[in-house]
């Protein structure tokens, strides 16, 4: 057996309540997630975005959206940079050659709405409406109370029929500089703002602020991707591992579990044959289903969904920039007296600082 598929069946191991614990129960190799049972039992700070609904601060539009634009093109320069890196360094660096042909073909066949390029950007793909469609009107979607959908620009029309279909939205903070997750909900909403509060400046200037307290249960989960194999469920998305990151916070909290169904809307063309299921690490999420604007796919995938936060793949870079990351390691390093793994160096683009 190679080590792909050893670190795919590696066990995820939780702590329960228990007075003691050995330091011999820790693998580097493997999530670390608490009961909700400690958690709720101890007089914890709650951890929250840093921003309230109760804040009497007048919320600047036009400073947040040029200061989130600023930062995207960092973020997407500093990809090109480890894309390039990577692909020099490995010619075989598989992730980035299906990222790039995905992308190449869909400007040069101009299958993607703005913005453009699409390169290290989820594609805002023609016909993302018509799948968000199709999404909405899967059985998962329609019994779900609350949605957890990805704040990129295919999935507004999600966004969009979630609020509008009187569900609960949960949506990462862009990149999770600014906190963690925001909650919006239509009776927080006039039919005038929803479609603002599915952008994200809405989302900054309607939704509430959650921490990882918070006790919320999720119902679906919408992701996007760059790629995806109908037939495995095998998923890769832009390249930065949020996505992963939002996944093992979510189960960090209970609000998800094993069986809640991930999926993902993208153009037909997103559908490829090549991404090797031996090759997905153990923090890769795979998808339940796809939506594309002419199909439903469901791909039965056979791929384990990460338990966790797997802090030995995480850098000392990302985590310096993710202060709800370093709340939670202090947080779990303080009640299990256990210093937790760190993962190998990365270069990370410049995060501005926010006032409070």
């Amino acid at each position: 057996m190679d080590a792909a598929n050893l670190i795919r069946i590696s066990s995820p191991f939780t702590i329960f309540n228990k007075p003691h614990y050995s330091p011999a129960s820790f693998s580097f190799s493997i999530p670390f997630s608490l009961n909700k049972n400690i958690s709720s039992s101890r007089n914890y700070q709650k951890l929250s975005s840093g921003t309230s609904s109760g804040n009497d601060a007048v919320f600047d539009e036009a400073a947040y959206e040029a200061q989130r634009l600023a930062l995207d093109a960092k973020a997407r320069q500093s990809m090109v940079e480890a894309s390039k890196r990577e692909t020099e360094a490995d010619p075989k660096a598989w992730k980035w050659v299906i990222r790039k042909r995905v992308w190449d073909f869909m400007e040069a066949h101009n299958i993607a709405q703005n913005p453009r390029p699409v390169h290290h950007r989820i594609p805002n793909f023609i016909g993302a409406a018509a799948a968000a469609q199709k999404l909405c009107g899967l059985e998962a979607f329609e019994v779900a109370t609350c949605v957890k959908v990805n704040p990129d620009s295919p999935q507004k029309q999600v966004r969009f029929l979630t609020l509008s279909g009187g569900k609960k939205l949960l949506t990462p903070q862009p990149r999770l500089r600014t906190g963690f997750f925001s909650v919006l909900e239509s009776s927080m909403l006039n039919p005038g703002t929803i479609n603002e509060a599915c952008t994200s400046v809405g989302v900054a200037k309607y939704g509430r602020p959650i921490g990882l307290d918070e006790q919320i249960k999720v119902d679906l989960i919408v992701i996007g991707s760059v790629a995806v194999d109908p037939k495995t469920g095998a998923r890769l998305g832009k390249g930065e591992g949020f996505a992963e990151l939002e996944y093992g916070m979510l189960r960090y909290m209970g609000a998800i579990d094993d069986s809640t169904p991930i999926v993902t809307s993208v153009h037909d063309e997103q559908l490829v044959d090549d991404i090797p299921v031996e090759k997905v690490l153990i923090h890769d999420v795979p998808v339940d289903i796809i939506c594309t604007p002419t199909q439903v796919i469901f791909t039965n995938t056979s791929i384990p969904k990460p338990q966790g936060i797997y802090w030995d793949k995480l850098s000392p870079e990302k985590l310096g920039q993710i202060r709800i990351l370093r709340e939670l390691k202090s947080r779990i390093e303080q009640e299990t007296g256990q210093k937790l793994p760190c993962g190998p160096s990365e270069k990370l683009p410049p995060t501005a600082k926010r006032g409070r």
